[in-house]
């Protein structure tokens, strides 16, 4: 479980933090070269997953206590953080980079990021369910 929140944490704290920084300090350069909605397409991807997460390490442990989070985390939540964290570097980070500097050589990188988000939300579907007492 420790992987999915720390996966969480720094995708939450980026997630806002490039949000706020496109939003205010660079909003009139991205505006002027025509990228916010770049801009703020990634965000939007970052945020969905970055929350998304949080609610993963819950399902993953729901009885799971700040003092006890060691229990052994079944291998389909990992696979699920994981993918969401790659889908988030290589999507979310592709149009960063080309809302920034308008490298369009990433082009294709994006889609591949994209696709980490669908295997990881494939994945849900083939959670275990919890037991109900």
């Amino acid at each position: 479980m420790k992987i999915i929140k720390t996966i969480a944490s720094i995708a939450g704290v980026t997630a806002v933090g490039l949000g706020a920084f496109g939003a205010h300090a660079l909003r009139s350069q991205l505006v002027a070269n025509g990228r916010l909605e770049v801009w703020q397409t990634a965000v939007l991807y970052h945020l969905i997953h970055a929350t998304a997460l949080p609610a993963l390490a819950f399902l993953a442990h729901p009885s799971a206590t700040l003092a006890n989070n060691s229990s052994p985390l079944p291998r389909i939540f990992t696979v699920m953080a994981v993918c969401w964290g790659i889908g988030t570097l290589l999507f979310s980070g592709s149009l960063y980079i080309l809302a920034l500097y308008g490298v369009r050589g990433l082009g294709p990188v994006t889609p591949i990021g994209g696709l980490f988000f669908i295997v990881g939300r494939i994945l849900v579907a083939f959670m275990p369910s919890r037991k109900h007492p």
